[in-house]
């Protein structure tokens, strides 16, 4: 495990977790400027990861469950606080917060029940993923500049945000219900 940590791809992704707290510092103090430079470094890095994972063939477990943590840890947070900070309306965030938890939930009782793994995202959570940074980062911008088309654009991400949100949710539940279908038939049945 610690040579998996020591990997370029999931130094990188540490070194976004890492971010997190200076970028809801940096909101909170009204630094929007100094919020946005560290959300697009943290951005970068995650690009940065996967394709140094693939680049330098360092693909691991550690960094295949660590990405998702950060990504969520990173735009949950800044959901959480844009919301309170009033820049984010609350119906938004609990929506985002409500899949979160219930797919984490879900999957936690599937892995201890089940020993059932196969979370892989769907398209529609990427898609989700997407509209999230685009959403935080327009947000963020908005507060720099007064601009018609930067709030409009980041108001239509959120909306896509909330569709994506509902969408991917219901997505997700149809693909695990298959998972589990293939997982249970490749189970070996115990004898009577």
């Amino acid at each position: 495990m610690g040579s998996q940590l020591l990997t370029a791809p999931n130094q990188l992704t540490l070194m976004r977790l890492i971010f997190v707290p200076f970028i809801v510092i940096n909101i909170v103090d009204g630094n929007y400027g100094w919020a946005l430079l560290l959300f697009v470094i943290a951005g970068i890095s995650d690009g940065l990861d996967g394709l140094l994972a693939r680049l330098l063939k360092q693909k691991t477990v550690l960094g295949m469950y660590m990405d998702p943590i950060a990504d969520k840890m990173l735009l949950s947070t800044l959901f959480l606080v844009l919301s309170i900070e009033h820049k984010i309306q609350w119906k938004f965030t609990v929506l985002v917060f409500s899949r979160d938890i219930a797919i984490l939930i879900t999957s936690a009782l599937l892995y201890a029940v089940l020993g059932f793994r196969d979370f892989r995202p769907s398209i529609f959570g990427k898609m989700n993923t997407v509209a999230q940074i685009g959403a935080v980062f327009f947000v963020l911008v908005s507060q720099l500049r007064e601009s018609i088309w930067v709030h409009v654009t980041a108001h239509v991400l959120l909306w896509l945000v909330f569709v994506f949100t509902i969408t991917s949710g219901l997505h997700y539940v149809i693909l695990t219900g298959q998972r589990l279908k293939t997982h249970d038939r490749s189970r070996p049945t115990a004898a009577p």
